[in-house]
């Protein structure tokens, strides 16, 4: 595998992603994490460029019309979308940049950036096991996770197009499959496996 800069993480609502990506970042000081831009309001304890590019509507849709968002979509009323700008200059400057994006975005990032971009689908077991998770979060309505549920199944159903599948079955065995992988991938060390029960 060559050394790749741009680590990609997607998964259905549930399955870990977000836990993995923490963990890598603690995992790996050469990592840091992509900021994406919004429209949403900043709040009190936020910062505009390290929690998020804050922008208005006019200018965000500025940035869709020069072609300057990878990825964007509209959320509860708000754009979010990451900027093909920051993604250059990190580049550029050979840094290693983690994304936490739906598939839609990832498939994105790949096709934006072909030869830097890893695509890392996490998977729980089986949907049984992700609703579970689902409920005991409680968090949400039965309404909400069926919804839930139901783009999960979408988003499993598009997993063969990623480079790496990790099925979270058990998450310390997972955080380190997903040390394995990240590894192999900023160090450009030989590719193994593709996918990782």
């Amino acid at each position: 595998m060559t050394t790749k800069h741009l680590i990609v993480l997607s998964a259905p609502s549930g399955a870990g992603k977000t836990t993995v990506a923490h963990h890598l970042l603690k995992t790996f000081p050469q990592l840091r994490f992509s900021v994406s831009a919004t429209t949403r309001p900043m709040r009190p304890n936020e910062e505009h460029a390290r929690d998020y590019f804050f922008l208005t509507r006019d200018e965000f849709r500025h940035r869709i019309e020069r072609h300057d968002l990878i990825e964007y979509e509209e959320i509860f009323g708000n754009y979010y979308g990451t900027l093909q700008s920051v993604v250059q200059e990190a580049l550029n400057r050979g840094e290693f940049l983690i994304f936490d994006v739906d598939v839609k975005g990832a498939l994105s990032l790949q096709r934006a950036f072909p030869d830097d971009t890893l695509l890392i689908f996490v998977a729980p077991p089986d949907l049984g096991t992700l609703e579970q998770r689902l409920r005991d979060r409680r968090t949400e309505s039965d309404e909400q996770i069926a919804l839930r549920l139901d783009r999960a199944e979408m988003e499993m159903g598009n997993r063969d197009r990623f480079d790496e599948v990790l099925i979270n079955r058990d998450l310390p065995s997972t955080l380190l499959r997903a040390e394995e992988i990240v590894r192999r991938a900023i160090e450009g060390a030989p590719e193994q496996h593709t996918l990782f029960e």
